[in-house]
């Protein structure tokens, strides 16, 4: 306990002396509060509208949650075809390029006219393809990046292609798809509040972000970056929780447990 405390005091220190310089520079220099609220500021507005940051929040991470299941599922089926078989390696991997070259910004009104504007399957799509390459790539990594002696020594079993991918090659890739699931855990919050900008229901952080900004409400705007930035965090810290749990064995999950 004592090692972990001293593990997370340097940014605790650091970020509680960003938070008391920034205040005071806000006071000292006579920042307006539309440039850089302050951070008490922040904080009572956080308060005062807390329940509907709630909701606000948790609609947005459904979007995102959904968005990335959806967005792996498809990665992992184009990775483990691209991985098991050569034809669809050519066939698949042009596409998932195509896609991934696309600004995201871009799909956002066409997901909006495919599954409708107020329909949160729009933003889940949006999300889907903003994290599908790097699941995707990574995933095919791990199970192509495989050690040649464990293939031999699988194959002087005479194990079918079968066994091996499945005893070999999946396990060799889960820390690659952890990897891959922990910075899409990120990306998905961004995606999804990026499509919400497009429109859509009022109850989300992207359409409460501007619709406070219009009013120039913006410590309640600058809550709702916090909230944002809270909900990706603890998305983040799941996903290593589920990591750990998964690999205790990778070297990742025992140097978490170490410290």
């Amino acid at each position: 306990m004592s090692s972990r405390l001293r593990q997370y005091a340097p940014a605790v220190a650091v970020f509680i002396g960003v938070l008391v310089l920034w205040e005071l520079a806000v006071r000292v220099l006579s920042i307006q509060q539309f440039l850089l609220p302050r951070p008490t500021a922040i904080a009572a507005a956080f308060a005062e509208h807390f329940e509907e940051l709630v909701v606000v929040g948790r609609n947005t991470l459904v979007e995102a949650v959904g968005g990335l299941a959806i967005g792996a599922a498809a990665a992992f089926a184009v990775a483990f075809a691209t991985a098991r078989w050569a034809t669809a390696s050519r066939a698949l991997l042009p596409f998932a390029i195509a896609a991934n070259s696309v600004p995201i910004i871009a799909f956002a009104p066409i997901m909006n006219n495919w599954f409708g504007i107020l329909n949160p399957l729009s933003k889940m799509m949006v999300v889907a393809v903003l994290v599908f390459f790097p699941i995707m790539i990574n995933t095919l990594r791990g199970l192509t990046l495989v050690d040649q002696s464990s293939l031999e020594l699988m194959r002087s079993y005479a194990a079918s292609e079968r066994e091996i991918f499945t005893k070999v090659r999946i396990p060799n890739a889960l820390p690659y798809i952890f990897t891959a699931l922990k910075v899409s855990a990120t990306l998905s919050l961004i995606g999804a509040i990026v499509a919400e900008y497009f429109g859509g229901s009022q109850s989300v952080l992207g359409q409460f972000i501007i619709t406070e900004a219009a009013f120039f409400r913006f410590a309640n705007a600058w809550a709702a970056i916090i909230v944002a930035s809270a909900v990706s965090i603890a998305f983040f810290g799941t996903i290593l929780a589920v990591e750990r749990v998964t690999i205790p064995w990778h070297a990742s999950a025992r140097h978490g447990d170490a410290t």
